[in-house]
């Protein structure tokens, strides 16, 4: 994690900057994807955890190597009209560290009934009793909106950006750029 590049979403008059964000990390999940490693991360340097907005930049984490060959793929096509991409430089020397991670929210009480029913054999009412209606969760975390590609269906993708940390945790990152583990450089 000793470079970076950054990809600023420039201003658009047709799309707000939420639906081009969600559009961009589609695109690089696609291309993580394609380009078959796990050692590349991301995090939003302007993330606004109030507002839950990941913000206009997305920044793409790992080593000069690693990243020259995410960006010979093709996985920015289309967007180029609406992104400034800098290129590679190294991570400043001072910096603090923090893991950017997935955060899957329990949001359908029906779903994990059935999960509940299916695990430990218990009937409908059983479970409806364990698991009530206002089990769901709400996350309060900015967040992707996405499209599966197995089922087609849209879903939030939550991002959290935990606390700051003055070490750096080796680990793997999924094709999102996203490690519940291991950390990015923060600054």
């Amino acid at each position: 994690m000793d470079y970076y590049i950054d990809i600023k979403l420039l201003p658009d008059p047709e799309f707000p900057a939420p639906t081009l964000m969600s559009a961009l990390f589609a695109k690089l999940h696609r291309g993580l994807v394609d380009y078959g490693g796990r050692d590349i991360g991301v995090s939003f340097p302007e993330v606004d955890q109030d507002r839950r907005t990941l913000g206009r930049r997305l920044r793409l984490h790992g080593t000069a190597e690693s990243l020259e060959r995410l960006m010979r793929i093709a996985w920015l096509q289309g967007m180029r009209d609406h992104i400034a991409v800098t290129t590679l430089a190294p991570v400043p020397e001072e910096v603090a560290h923090r893991i950017v991670r997935r955060v899957q929210a329990k949001s359908n009480p029906e779903r994990i009934r059935r999960r509940l029913m299916a695990r430990k054999h218990m009937g409908a009412d059983e479970a409806r009793a364990t698991i009530p209606d206002c089990a769901a969760q709400r996350l309060d975390l900015p967040y992707v909106e996405i499209a599966s590609r197995t089922t087609g269906q849209r879903f939030k993708l939550f991002i959290e950006h935990q606390a700051l940390r003055q070490t750096a945790v080796r680990g793997p990152f999924g094709t999102y750029g996203l490690s519940a583990i291991a950390t990015v450089p923060w600054f």
